[in-house]
């Protein structure tokens, strides 16, 4: 089982504040961004690699980590989600007391788990994260429950693949922050009933349709995170890059942020890979046309569609006369899984308006045969 404490970040990690302090000659980064804001302490600074360099002892997911915001002031979108929770977190600090049970649903990528550390940093509580699959018994839950403290979060990813019999501890927990548990077996079986310290229960989900009535009824707050704008993403590209020390145009940033799909973690992966392509190209500086053309090699079009995005359009096409199609006939023709299709690529289709869902099956659109220069049959 996965269990993590997060704690309010107040500077930089003090084992790279040796590396950041150091005055060498101004990095393309350096100079790109200005030397006022680069030659503050290095405490102002996030704990993060060289100026145009990637730490080789950092993995992917510490990069990841290095680069998400702390603060509901360094969260870049979800304007409405953000003014509502500050006011939730506000009157929660005022009264003393846990903040209601919490529900984030939304597309992978949003930000969900990001504002549950953000929650917790702005409370100053522990955080406590797992995830719906490692919760296979009520047991694991109860020891997780029995050991938080007086206002803690416990953040559950993928709340939807939680066990029914687990789901059931959490309701008395919710509710009365009680547990009731059952012990030994048959006539002997005897319920014992345990006082829980006041908490937070902090939920995030990609399918909320998946989530039992009676568990969604007993979230005090429930927020949908929506795909971002591209100039949303050109604000997080522009973010990351300042972070990671990679100097990039507020036109490139915003070529990134048009091709990222509306989410902030693949504006960043792109980032990384176009900061690749510049780098090997001996580019100090990455522009528009340098981003479109390494997100060109990277198959990714003007719009963010990938391979597997053109061929599930063009199969619909060519195959099935632009649908309707059910889903896992579609799935089977592009050799995909049901799964994968359905959360991963068919959202942001839908969002872009190049497919529709039907009472017959999947269908594309007019605009979809115009993006790839297709005649309307």
């Amino acid at each position: 089982m996965f269990l993590a404490q997060a704690r309010p970040v107040q500077g930089a990690n003090p084992d790279r504040l040796d590396i950041m302090a150091q005055k060498s000659s101004p990095s393309p980064a350096a100079r790109f961004f200005g030397n006022d804001d680069w030659d503050a302490p290095a405490e102002q600074h996030a704990p993060v690699p060289a100026a145009g360099t990637e730490d080789p002892g950092l993995s992917t997911a510490a990069l990841e980590e290095s680069v998400r915001p702390r603060s509901l002031d360094d969260f870049i979108g979800q304007e409405e989600l953000r003014a509502n929770l500050r006011v939730y977190l506000g009157a929660a600090r005022e009264r003393g007391g846990a903040l209601d049970h919490t529900l984030f649903y939304g597309n992978p990528g949003l930000g969900k788990t990001t504002l549950a550390q953000i929650m917790a940093a702005e409370l100053g509580v522990n955080l406590v994260c797992t995830s719906g699959p490692v919760l296979e018994r009520s047991g694991d839950l109860a020891a997780i429950l029995t050991n938080l403290s007086r206002n803690d979060i416990l953040f559950v990813d993928e709340i939807h693949r939680m066990p029914i019999a687990v789901e059931e501890v959490l309701y008395p927990a919710m509710e009365d922050f009680k547990l009731d548990l059952v012990i030994g077996q048959g006539p002997a079986a005897r319920t014992v009933k345990i006082d829980l310290e006041p908490f937070t229960l902090v939920g995030a989900t990609t399918r909320m349709g998946l989530i039992s009535a009676p568990l969604r009824g007993r979230f005090g707050i429930l927020s949908q995170l929506e795909f971002y704008t591209p100039a949303e993403l050109a604000r997080v590209v522009l973010r990351t890059a300042h972070i990671l020390g990679i100097a990039v145009t507020p036109d490139g940033a915003e070529e990134i942020g048009r091709r990222s799909r509306g989410t902030p973690r693949i504006a960043n992966r792109l980032l990384r890979r176009v900061r690749d392509f510049a780098m090997m190209g001996g580019h100090d500086v990455i522009t528009a046309e340098q981003a479109a053309e390494a997100l060109r090699r990277m198959d990714v079009d003007e719009i963010g569609l990938d391979r597997m995005d053109r061929r599930l359009l063009e199969v619909m096409i060519t195959h099935y006369d632009g649908g309707p199609v059910g889903l896992k006939t579609l799935a089977v023709a592009c050799s995909e899984e049901v799964r994968t299709i359905e959360e991963i690529y068919e959202p942001y289709l839908i969002q872009c308006g190049l497919l529709k869902r039907t009472p017959r099956g999947r269908m594309v659109t007019a605009k979809a045969y115009r993006h790839l220069n297709l005649l309307l049959r």
